[in-house]
């Protein structure tokens, strides 16, 4: 239908998925391939593809727009091709502005639950999944003043999931027990630097404990590591000198001598810090890299199947996503830059298309949205594809919360009224 686009009236009927591609034949082919296409309307001027899976009153939701043709899925014209994409966001009432997110299973029912930090209330909201990726409403537990960071982690050796909080506003982290059932006793705090905006629990000295990591993003800026002691207490930490505002630590062993090192985003300097393991959990000064405007969230994942991490990381101020390619020993070479929407503050990298290849994840803040760039194979991304989530998306994870073996997406909305969104894989 030249001339025609579909618009539906409602937000039941939103493109699930609007990416640009170099001819209507394309965007036709991408539509037969998801089973959930019933319709796509491709946009000359921008080469815009968008994919319908609503077109209940068609005729209605149909407008003149001479520059968009739209085509109807016909019985029997579908593809038997996998799927790659996500569908429309299912969102659920957390906190105000949640910041961080958290997936895993806190009740050993095998099934993942979403942690989430609520900065605006002071707390992290705990949410059971009911076995088919829906969610029960949060249970909240009372942290420190504006927790950024949560991640989740067995500190005490008990095999129950225990919760570990960056508390910026209290300068400090907050340790929150399982009590085994999935309710957590009330946090045991440990002071660190001056506005603890990220965490990370890795055993970095080799006694099969998980220790803490935390980038302290106010002055004097640093890295600090709290050793556990055995029994899911923390030694005071030990402070490492790094760039302007670190945000965002990464610890994953990068020069391949089996000792985890400390990756970290320096948003004030505009770089990327590696520092390594000395191996009794010690680490060496760091050594920087340069990336884009305002490095906020990393990821450091082996993206060209060379069996060496690489570092992929979000460059807010840049609007791109950068790729520095691991040179394999622990050095990396000049990012390669992918541009994304506008204010990417959070990225993940997964096999979203079972190719084997990893792909990037990203949140687009100021674009009310989240882009998916699947890896061609060596390394190298293709422009992204994006899903429209909740106001302001912050930080991201992709886990299967449904047990179809597909990776699907978790966003935190900062803005109101102030949700996460589940995505999930079609």
């Amino acid at each position: 239908m030249d001339g025609w686009q579909f618009q539906c009236s409602n937000t039941t009927c939103l493109p699930f998925a609007t990416f640009s591609v170099s001819s209507i034949d394309n965007c036709e082919m991408a539509c037969l391939a998801e089973v959930h296409c019933k319709a796509f309307s491709f946009h000359k001027s921008s080469s815009n593809c968008e994919l319908f899976a609503d077109i209940s009153n068609q005729n209605d939701n149909l407008l003149v727009n001479v520059d968009t043709i739209t085509m109807i899925v016909t019985d029997g014209t579908r593809f038997p091709l996998g799927c790659s994409t996500f569908l429309n966001q299912t969102t659920y009432s957390v906190g105000t502005n949640p910041r961080s997110v958290a997936v895993a299973d806190v009740n050993n029912d095998s099934k993942p639950d979403i942690i989430v930090g609520n900065y605006g209330t002071d707390t992290v909201g705990v949410l059971l999944n009911t076995g088919s990726g829906i969610f029960n409403a949060q249970t909240t537990y009372a942290v420190g003043s504006s927790p950024q960071a949560v991640t989740v982690v067995d500190v005490n050796s008990d095999n129950k999931p225990d919760i570990v909080v960056a508390n910026a506003g209290s300068n400090n982290v907050g340790v929150l027990l399982n009590a085994g059932n999935g309710t957590f006793n009330a946090q045991t705090t440990y002071s660190v630097g001056n506005g603890p905006c990220s965490v990370a629990l890795v055993d970095v000295n080799s006694d099969n404990k998980p220790d803490i990591i935390v980038a302290n993003g106010g002055s004097p800026y640093t890295v600090g590591v709290l050793l556990n002691t055995g029994n899911g207490t923390f030694k005071a930490q030990t402070n490492y000198t790094v760039g302007t505002s670190p945000f965002l630590v990464a610890v994953i062993d990068v020069n391949s001598d089996n000792k985890p090192d400390i990756v970290v985003t320096n948003r004030g300097s505009n770089t990327i810090g590696v520092l390594l393991n000395t191996g009794n959990g010690t680490f060496n000064a760091q050594t920087t890299y340069t990336a884009g405007g305002s490095p906020t969230s990393v990821a450091v994942v082996d993206v060209n199947s060379d069996n060496k991490p690489d570092i992929v990381v979000a460059n807010q101020a840049w609007n791109t996503v950068g790729v520095l390619l691991n040179t394999g020993n622990g050095t990396f070479n000049a990012q390669t830059n992918y541009s994304v929407g506008a204010y990417p503050t959070s990225v993940a990298v997964v096999d979203v298309n079972s190719d084997n290849k990893s792909d990037i994840v990203v949140t687009n803040q100021s674009s009310n949205n989240v882009g998916v760039l699947l890896n061609t194979g060596n390394g190298t991304f293709n422009n992204q594809t994006t899903y429209t989530v909740g106001s302001y998306p912050f930080a991201i994870a992709v886990v299967d919360v449904n047990s179809d073996s597909k990776p699907d997406i978790i966003v935190t909305n900062t803005g109101s009224p102030y949700t996460f969104g589940v995505l999930l894989h079609c």
